[in-house]
């Protein structure tokens, strides 16, 4: 051990100086976190941008895809061709669960508004969420209808077809 590391393990944790984040290719990644608080930023290329903004129409879409997918389709039943996501499962806890997840799926609404979805479209939407989450109150008949009826692959694929037909 040299004298060098005693020193910096004398100090205190935020007098320390912290290592350079490396990537896999061995590349620095970025400015260090900010002292006090999570840093929420990724790195791109030539400069680093905000996790959740700068993001083309498109990333946005596939995210919300992939949101959706978790929420509905992630996992399926051994045995079966049944496929359920997490909306299923937290849907389990009785009234938050089915709080929660349609909250996430009205937040989803929020993002297709944001991307310019049609009004027509968007209550469209809302009444799949509405009906998802109505129904999803009833203690066990609403857990198996969250689980076939998929509010929110249903609305991506709506939102898909829509974007689809845009000019870009």
């Amino acid at each position: 051990m040299s004298q060098q590391d005693t020193f910096d393990r004398s100090r205190p944790q935020s007098a320390r100086r912290r290592p350079p984040v490396i990537d896999q290719d061995g590349n620095e990644v970025g400015a260090r976190p900010r002292e006090g608080g999570p840093d929420f930023r990724v790195f791109a290329g030539a400069g680093e941008t905000p996790l959740f903004g700068n993001l083309t129409r498109e990333q946005r879409l596939a995210r919300l895809e992939a949101l959706a997918k978790v929420l509905d389709v992630a996992f399926v039943v051994p045995g079966t061709n049944v496929r359920y996501g997490i909306d299923g499962l937290i849907g389990l806890v009785p009234v938050v669960g089915d709080l929660v997840t349609t909250a996430i799926s009205l937040w989803m609404i929020r993002e297709a508004r944001a991307l310019g979805a049609p009004m027509h479209l968007i209550a469209r939407m809302l009444g799949n969420v509405a009906l998802d989450g109505v129904v999803g109150l009833v203690p066990v008949a609403g857990d198996a209808f969250d689980v076939m009826w998929r509010a929110n692959v249903r609305n991506m694929r709506m939102l898909r077809r829509w974007m689809d037909k845009q000019p870009r």
